[in-house]
C-alpha cells in the first residue's frame, strides 16, 4: 500500500482513538515514524557472486592455514599455525585466509586483531573446534574463544563448521544445576570493533554460551548462517547484536537454548529478514536496564520469520530500574507454530538466583508496530504487555494479528500499555488504553482491510 494511504488512514485511526493530550503535528510525526522508516541494506543490490572465492583466480593471494604447520586432526593445538596465517593474511592485500575442507583444526582461545590490508578473505571451509574441557581454559580470556576485532571491508564465508564444544560448559553451568557457580562462559564467534563486513554460509554450533556476537560493529551483513546448539543449553544465544548500527541478518536458520536473536544496548537500524528460530527463547530486544543502566535501542525490523515451538515469539525485556528507551520496532509478516508467549513485552524482567527489587524508574517503550502475525500459542495470555506503572508502554500498534490456541481460548493482557489495534486483532487488544478511551469504528476498521494488502502464506523451507 501506498505509504501516503497509511498515513492517511492512520491518522484517521488516530483522530479517534488518540490520545488528548497529543497535537495534530504529534499524532503526524508517530504515525510516520511507525509506517514510514525503514533499515537501508546497502548490500541488496549487489550481485553475491562478488563475494565467492575462485582459487584460480589470481587477483587473490591464498594463504593456506596448512602450510603454516597446522595439523587438521581435531587433536593437536593448531592454534600457532592460525596466528602465523592470520598474520600473513592480514598484512597482504587481497589475500584469503583458508581453512581448508575435509579437516579439524582445535584451536584455544585467539584473538585475532586487524586492522588489515584491503579486500581480505576468511574462507572456511573445513571444521574450527574447541577445547572440550573448561578447566584448561584460558583464564585470561574467559569470555572469548575466537575474536576477530577492527577489521574494515572482511568477508567471512564458506560451507565450513565453528563447534564450541560446549557440553561440559553447559553441564557445569548454574543453570542447569544450582550447585554449581555461576561464571562466564566464551562465545564461540565474535566480530567486534569492524565494519562493512559480511558473513555468509557459516554454520556455527555447540557454543559454549552465546554463539556469535556482533559487537560494536557498523555496516554488517549476515546472509544464509545456521546456529545449532540443544534446546536445553544454558545461555546460547544464537546471534546476539550489541552496540552495533546498520545491521542485517537475513536467510538464516537458528536453534538453541536461549534467543534465536537478543538485540542489547546501543544498537539501531537492525534488520531482520526470513529467520527460522527454534528451537529457542525467541527473537528479542533485551535485556535492557540491568543493574540500573541506561539502554537505548532503536529502529529494528523484523519482517518475515516463522518461529516453531519457542518459550517466546516476539520479545522485549528490560529490568526495572533501567533508564533509556527502546522505540521505531516493526515485527511483521511472522508465523508462529506451538509458541509459548507469542507477543510479549516483560518490564519486570528478572533472570536473578533471588527476587528483583521493585523500582519505579524502567526502560521506555513506545513505538513497538506488530503486523501481519499469525499462528498457535501454547499458553492462555498470546498477547502480553506487562509494563512499568510509572513509565507506560504507549504507541503500541497491532495490524492483522491472528493468534490461536489448540485447546481453548486465548486472551491479551496489559497492564499501564497505551496504543490500538486495526484490521483483525485477535485476541482483542481492547486492553490497550488511551488518555480519552476513545474506539475504532468499524467502518474505519473496514476500510482498512479493505486496502490493507493481503498477507501471502509464510511457507516454511528448510533454510
Amino acid at each position: 500500500m501506498d505509504k501516503f494511504l497509511v498515513l492517511f488512514l492512520s491518522l484517521l485511526l488516530l483522530a479517534v482513538h488518540g490520545r488528548a493530550e497529543y497535537s495534530e503535528d504529534d499524532k503526524l510525526r508517530i504515525v510516520e515514524d511507525l509506517v514510514s522508516w525503514d533499515v537501508e541494506d546497502e548490500y541488496e543490490a549487489e550481485d553475491s557472486a562478488n563475494t565467492f572465492w575462485d582459487s584460480e583466480r589470481s587477483a587473490k593471494v591464498l594463504v593456506n592455514l596448512d602450510s603454516f604447520g597446522a595439523a587438521g586432526d581435531g587433536i593437536s593445538d593448531d592454534t600457532e599455525a592460525f596466528l602465523k596465517a592470520w598474520k600473513t593474511a592480514c598484512s597482504t592485500s587481497n589475500s584469503v585466509f583458508l581453512v581448508p575442507p575435509g579437516r579439524r583444526y582445535l584451536v584455544n582461545a585467539t584473538r585475532f586483531k586487524g586492522p588489515c590490508a584491503d579486500n581480505l578473505i576468511i574462507q572456511i571451509d573445513g571444521t574450527i573446534v574447541a577445547p572440550d574441557e573448561p578447566s584448561n581454559w584460558d583464564p585470561q580470556l574467559p569470555r572469548i574463544w575466537l575474536d576477530f576485532s577492527k577489521l574494515n571491508g572482511v568477508i567471512f564465508q564458506g560451507n565450513g563448521v565453528i563447534d564450541g564444544s560446549g557440553g561440559k560448559w553447559w553441564a557445569s553451568s548454574c543453570k542447569k544445576n544450582k550447585t554449581n557457580p555461576c561464571r562466564a562462559a566464551p562465545s564461540a564467534l565474535t566480530i567486534d570493533s569492524s565494519s562493512s563486513v559480511k558473513v555468509k554460509g557459516l554454520t556455527i554450533q555447540n557454543s559454549q554460551q552465546m554463539n556469535f556476537v556482533i559487537s560494536r560493529c557498523n555496516s554488517v551483513r549476515i546472509s544464509e548462517v545456521l546456529v545449532s546448539c540443544p534446546g536445553d543449553s544454558p545461555n546460547t544465544d544464537g546471534i546476539h547484536i550489541s552496540e552495533s548500527t546498520n545491521v542485517v541478518l537475513q536467510d538464516s536458520k537458528i536453534g538453541t537454548g536461549d534467543d534465536c536473536v537478543s538485540i542489547v544496548n546501543a544498537s539501531s537500524n537492525i534488520k531482520m529478514k526470513r529467520i527460522y528460530c527454534g528451537p529457542g527463547h525467541g527473537i528479542s530486544i533485551g535485556s535492557l536496564g540491568k543493574d540500573n543502566t541506561t539502554a537505548i535501542v532503536t529502529k529494528v525490523v523484523l519482517d518475515t520469520a516463522f518461529l516453531k515451538e519457542t518459550t517466546n515469539g516476539l520479545r522485549i525485556k528490560t529490568w526495572q530500574g533501567g533508564s533509556g528507551y527502546v522505540r521505531a520496532v516493526r515485527f511483521e509478516n511472522v508465523q508462529l507454530q506451538e509458541v509459548a508467549n507469542p507477543i510479549i513485552i516483560d518490564q519486570f524482567y528478572c533472570d536473578s538466583p533471588t527476587a528483583c527489587q521493585n523500582q519505579t524508574s524502567a526502560v521506555k517503550i513506545s513505538q513497538i508496530m506488530y503486523r501481519n502475525i499469525t499462528g498457535t500459542t501454547k499458553s492462555e495470555e498470546a498477547i502480553k504487555f506487562a509494563c512499568s506503572d510509572t513509565v507506560p508502554c504507549s504507541n503500541i500498534v497491532l495490524s492483522n494479528v491472528n493468534l490461536e490456541r489448540k485447546d481453548g481460548t486465548v486472551e491479551t493482557y496489559c497492564n499501564s500499555a497505551e496504543g490500538f489495534g486495526y484490521g483483525v486483532v485477535h485476541p482483542s487488544a481492547d486492553c490497550l488504553s488511551s488518555q480519552d478511551k476513545g474506539c475504532i469504528t468499524s467502518d474505519v476498521i473496514k476500510s482498512v482491510v479493505a486496502t490493507e494488502p493481503e498477507l501471502d502464506h509464510i511457507v516454511h523451507t528448510e533454510l
